[in-house]
């Protein structure tokens, strides 16, 4: 298949996106104010409890099985080491733009965690479609397609509310500790703790106070290494989210693996003959009206950044060359070394769902987090515009060398 009909293919979902995305937009604007923000709240609350949740179990419910799950493990895998390698470049980038403190957990957010579930979700069945889809027929493309976006989704909602949630907040306390003295810090921290995090007893004799020298007492006492990694432990467990980590769309992806995996259930729930399938095309129907309902959201959320602006172009060039260049280069790297041992099948919409991972731009999320701790607010809107506006060119060009490198 040609380069130009392979970039043909890519473009025109990337287009589809787009146009979308800038109708809401367009919607979300102070004179049309049908998207304004006392909507996109409620949009976004039955995006995220209905659509999300009955679209990821439907999708994994009709297509995953217990043979096909045993060949998926590789995915999670991959999804953890695109957080990992985009945090660490994001610590370069850091180092190098001398970001201020209080963006600092910003850029590793932006830099780790991409948009694993919505983009995907909306670009892969898009790239089915289109003639000359080097995928195969395209009702099996979508098929499958569909049920690896959606482990995407729920893979990236677990690492996103665990990972990068826990990075923020801890970047964010200590802007924190830094902003004021130890006085005022023993008296606030608790109270910020238990507003954002709400963990048991959390107070200033956490990990991080403990393994700090006493500069004020003139004899430091020891601490026992066992008792640091307790405490260590102790402070870790409480503080992370789990209501965050298991949100519904991680919850409708459970439910879906269970129906898929468990031969009995399945029978009762999936298939013209089963029995009880009215539940699960209930279900289906439903999720595929989150498609385009999260695509409007998408581009009303990015009007916040049209109306902001700061002293932040280094910063977002680092971030667009992280996401667009660095990462899905080791993406390259890091696919073909695993295609090259065996572990990945041999399917090619799975390996370009790998290497897509690697080229999306930053996760929406991470406006939430970032409203949650108060940290970079109006800059987050700023880079979300300027990402996601280059997103199209990116995610094109991409998507084209990806399917070229596996046809």
């Amino acid at each position: 298949m040609g380069l130009l009909q392979l970039f043909l293919v890519a473009s025109f979902p990337v287009i589809k996106v787009l146009l979308v995305t800038a109708l809401g937009l367009f919607l979300a604007l102070d004179h049309i104010n049908i998207l304004g923000e006392d909507a996109r709240k409620l949009v976004n609350h039955i995006v995220f409890y209905v659509f999300n949740p009955s679209l990821v179990g439907s999708n994994l419910a009709n297509t995953i099985t217990y043979e096909s799950f045993l060949l998926l493990w590789f995915m999670p895998v991959n999804i953890l080491g695109t957080f990992v390698i985009g945090s660490a470049l994001g610590w370069l980038l850091i180092k190098i733009t001398r970001a201020p403190k209080h963006l600092k957990g910003l850029i590793l957010g932006c830099c780790s965690a991409g948009n694993l579930g919505n983009l995907p979700i909306i670009i892969i069945p898009s790239m089915c479609k289109e003639k000359g889809s080097p995928f195969g027929d395209p009702d099996v493309c979508y098929k499958y397609g569909m049920a690896y976006a959606s482990l995407s989704m729920a893979m990236g909602a677990v690492f996103l509310w665990s990972y990068v949630f826990n990075i923020m907040r801890i970047y964010s306390r200590e802007e924190a500790n830094i902003s004021n003295d130890s006085a005022k810090l023993k008296e606030s921290l608790p109270e910020k703790c238990s507003e954002t995090l709400d963990p048991p007893n959390d107070t200033m004799d956490d990990a991080y106070t403990l393994l700090l020298p006493d500069t004020g007492s003139e004899e430091k006492v020891q601490v026992p290494l066992s008792h640091k990694i307790k405490h260590y432990v102790r402070m870790i467990s409480s503080s992370v989210n789990f209501q965050a980590m298991f949100a519904p769309s991680t919850i409708g992806a459970l439910a879906g693996f269970v129906i898929g995996v468990v031969t009995p259930i399945r029978s009762f729930l999936i298939g013209s003959d089963a029995p009880l399938r009215v539940f699960t095309e209930s279900a289906s129907m439903i999720g595929e009206a989150g498609i385009p309902t999260v695509t409007l959201i998408l581009g009303a959320n990015l009007l916040k950044g049209l109306k902001g602006t700061g002293k932040l172009f280094p910063t977002i060039v680092g971030i667009i060359a992280v996401r667009y260049i660095f990462l899905p280069v080791l993406g390259v790297l890091v696919v073909k070394g695993a295609t090259h041992l065996g572990l990945v099948p041999s399917d090619p919409l799975f390996r370009f769902m790998l290497l897509l991972q690697y080229a999306l731009p930053p996760a929406m999320n991470i406006g939430t987090i970032a409203q949650l701790f108060g940290a970079g607010q109006s800059e987050c809107s700023v880079i979300m515009l300027w990402t996601y506006a280059l997103a199209s060119i990116a995610m094109t060009l991409w998507s084209t060398y990806f399917m070229w490198l596996l046809s």
